[in-house]
């Protein structure tokens, strides 16, 4: 009786493993074709999603999407309002990087996601690509205002760099 729990555990214990390490080739696999494999890694590992049971490349779109969404929620919500408090000087060049993060998560972000969902992975691309942009627009807005050291240089870098490694494992559903 304790050899075959034994057997059964030890047995339990591999097939976990196995499965592990199916996903971390996924994870590893999918992010050699991104054009930033250390970023793509760690925000997929980071997410329970990318390594569940049943994971495959279409979950690690919904996953870098739900990245991109992450960091353009976190600007408007306490990047930009900190930055007004702090800088009041600023506004009109936040209030346009505000306007710019706003689409992304009226737009850009349900187009993507909705079209991962329905299996129309263009759009989601299309969507991605947007994201990019408007977060290269907030910085161009900063730059115009003649704020010269961006206080969003690493966040709008941030975005453009996850919309393009999203983009291109979303490319990869074409």
């Amino acid at each position: 009786m304790a050899v075959e729990s034994l057997i059964s555990l030890v047995t339990f214990i591999s097939t976990i493993l196995l499965l592990e390490n199916d996903q971390n080739a996924l994870i590893t696999t999918t992010c050699k074709n991104t054009p930033n494999y250390p970023l793509c890694v760690s925000t997929l590992q980071s997410d329970p999603r990318s390594s569940a049971a049943g994971a495959d490349v279409e979950t690690l779109c919904h996953v870098m999407v739900s990245a991109v969404r992450s960091r353009a929620d976190e600007v408007t919500r306490v990047t930009i309002p900190e930055l007004r408090i702090a800088q009041p000087r600023w506004g009109g060049p936040l209030s346009q990087c505000y306007f710019f993060y706003d689409a992304v998560l009226r737009a850009d972000m349900p187009q993507a996601e909705a079209a991962l969902k329905s299996g129309v992975p263009k759009f989601a691309a299309a969507g991605m690509s947007d994201a990019a942009k408007e977060a290269e627009n907030c910085e161009a807005a900063l730059r115009d205002g003649e704020i010269t050291d961006s206080p969003l240089r690493g966040i709008n870098q941030n975005v453009v760099e996850l919309s393009v490694v999203a983009n291109s494992i979303i490319k990869t559903l074409l």
